[in-house]
């Protein structure tokens, strides 16, 4: 088993609830409520920031340039296509990205899983976090791909942006650092990414069943 399997086996049930949701359902059949789509936006734009800094740690991290490359490509397009893609979608949908939105307590705790893994200094700890991020949303968008054209872009761009043979090719990367670096890790190592993985796994699940809510004061 490669190791981003055992590391997906440990968490199956969060990761199941996360990529098989109500709310990426009802996204990706059209009608999922436009302030749904709103405020699930406005919250998803809070971890731009924070996901640029740790891509940006794991490609400093990297052991070559080679394993570097294909994050900094990946940089390119967050900063760019998705950034442009979330200004796009806010607007149409009636409101703004700027000011920011108060983060949700969900929204917050992803916030300060990404920044301990980007100040780490654990090239392991990043790609943990990474790889849940981006591959849990190939997981969900994948068996919507074919719907994407015939929606609002502001839903059909969402789930373009999260599958095909590019966002594929991010994740088979990532994995595949992973994967690389797990053999050489210590037990204790090991069992902290998996607590990592596993955590990271949980507030995925979580902020889909914040967003379905309309993301409600707790």
């Amino acid at each position: 088993m490669r190791p981003t399997d055992h590391l997906q086996s440990l968490c199956a049930e969060d990761w199941q609830a996360a990529t098989r949701h109500a709310f990426t359902d009802q996204l990706a059949a059209g009608s999922l409520p436009e302030d749904r789509m709103l405020a699930y936006l406005r919250q998803d734009y809070l971890f731009i920031d924070g996901f640029v800094r740790l891509l940006a740690s794991a490609i400093a991290h990297a052991p070559t340039l080679p394993d570097a490359i294909p994050a900094a490509q990946f940089l390119g397009l967050i900063s760019g296509p998705e950034n442009t893609y979330f200004m796009r979608a806010i607007e149409a949908l009636g409101g703004q990205a700027e000011p920011p939105a108060p983060a949700h307590p969900v929204t917050a705790e992803f916030q300060t899983i990404m920044r301990d893994a980007a100040q780490s200094g654990r090239y392991e700890q990043m790609l943990a976090v990474l790889v849940v991020a981006e591959w849990s949303y190939l997981d969900w968008a994948t068996p919507h791909a074919d719907k994407a054209d015939d929606l609002p872009f502001w839903f059909g761009e969402w789930i373009t942006l999260h599958s095909g043979d590019g966002f594929e090719s991010v994740v088979a990367y990532l994995r595949g650092q992973l994967d690389a670096v797990w053999p050489g890790l210590s037990p204790e190592d090991q069992r902290a990414v998996e607590a990592t993985f596993s955590h990271a796994t949980r507030l995925e699940r979580a902020f889909f069943d914040a967003a379905l809510a309309g993301y409600p004061e707790r």
